[in-house]
């Protein structure tokens, strides 16, 4: 029988500034540093409560039914803005990518998609000095990318005084067309660390289970390991489903990253792997094939310089990552290196790799400087859109 007592005080929910972005083929909720609560405007516990409570994780049933989230790598994502403390830098964008079925946010990368979006966001919501916006043109955004400390530049359309949105430039993996936006990695090598952390360009990776696989193992954009298609029974041509309904699959590829993330120094031990989701990726390549992508665009052969596939968060990516795609294109340009060798083992200074959504032309600048490799720009060109703007609400008891 009702009796009238309430149990529990019941705690409203708060609001907080947000902008909900598409940036290159991922999406994810922005904020203003200054619009977080005040606990969560620092790092720490009430920071990555707040953000798994705004994105719905973690979530069990895997959907993000009672969040933000899209619940896959490419939508499970945070974005944390404010005016530059970094001299010659306009913003600092500071990137979380957030577990779906765990409790934990991963800071230790870069999400090269959604970079795109940093100055569109920064220019809009007065994080920029107007007197760099021209009324038509476009506004170069100079970015400190707080996870990693490295720079990137967006160039930003501008008509009349506004971001320019929409646009004719196709991205595939993104489904409608919008405003190009040219974005450049300045020197993308991670963190302080060498490009080659092994001093190779090709390692032998003995991987218990697997065997010795020939590895190139590379810290530019993101550190990723890339291995050949063919050692590990593919053909470089595969779409989503084929490696993600392999749970046997997937196990084998974590096995790879867990290992391979030792041999590069980021972790000591094997089980450090599982609180470090995000970092390294792990991607193979074969040389150019023909295949249908997964919007049932034919890709022909002739079309592309090789085929890479690249998993993100344990599940192979729709697309490509962004910052894989700088790794993709620093490893392009180096002769000897696996990726180089796919593409068929010559000196360039871009390539047009096949993924399972179609295709992407990146470029890039390398010297060798004594017996090390460096690279000083990687470009590529994505796209960005505000999709909703407003408020996300999360219950009070959140910090």
């Amino acid at each position: 029988m009702h009796t009238g007592k309430r149990s529990m005080a019941h705690q409203p929910q708060i609001r907080i500034p947000a902008t909900y972005m598409r940036g290159g083929t991922s999406k994810g909720v922005f904020f203003k540093l200054d619009d977080l609560p005040e606990a969560a405007r620092k790092p720490g516990a009430a920071r990555d409560a707040l953000l798994l409570r705004v994105i719905g994780s973690p979530d069990p049933y895997g959907k993000h039914t009672d969040g933000m989230g899209g619940a896959t790598s490419s939508t499970s994502k945070t974005v944390i803005l404010s005016k530059s403390s970094q001299p010659g830098h306009d913003v600092d964008y500071l990137f979380g990518q957030v577990s779906i079925d765990s409790a934990f946010v991963d800071w230790s990368g870069n999400c090269g998609n959604l970079s795109a979006a940093v100055g569109p966001f920064a220019i809009s919501n007065g994080l920029i000095d107007p007197a760099k916006v021209p009324e038509n043109g476009t506004c170069e955004v100079r970015i400190w990318q707080a996870n990693i400390g490295k720079t990137i530049v967006n160039q930003v359309p501008i008509t009349n005084g506004c971001v320019q949105e929409t646009g004719d430039f196709e991205l595939d993996g993104v489904t409608f067309p919008a405003a190009e936006v040219p974005v450049d990695f300045m020197n993308p090598a991670d963190g302080e660390g060498a490009l080659f952390p092994t001093g190779n360009l090709v390692d032998d990776l003995d991987v218990p289970g697997i065997g010795v696989l020939k590895a190139t193992m590379i810290n530019s954009g993101i550190p990723t390991i890339f291995v050949n298609a063919a050692d590990i029974g593919y053909t470089g041509t595969e779409l989503q489903d084929d490696i993600n309904s392999d749970p046997e699959a997937l196990k084998r590829f974590e096995t790879i990253r867990a290992y391979g993330a030792v041999a590069m120094g980021l972790i000591e031990d094997i089980a450090e792997a599982a609180t470090r989701q995000h970092t390294p990726k792990v991607a193979f390549v074969a040389p150019p094939a023909g295949y249908t992508a997964s919007s049932g665009k034919v890709i022909a052969e002739e079309e592309i310089d090789l085929c890479v596939r690249a998993l993100s968060m344990g599940k192979l990516h729709h697309a490509m990552m962004g910052t894989a795609a700088v790794a993709i294109a620093t490893a392009a340009v180096i002769p000897g290196t696996l990726v180089n060798l796919a593409a068929g083992g010559s000196e360039r200074d871009s390539v047009v790799f096949g993924h399972p959504s179609g295709t992407l032309g990146v470029g890039a600048e390398a010297e060798l400087i004594g017996d090390d490799w460096a690279v000083t720009r990687v470009r590529m060109s994505r796209s960005a859109r505000v999709l909703m703007e407003g408020w996300v609400r999360v219950p009070q008891s959140s910090p």
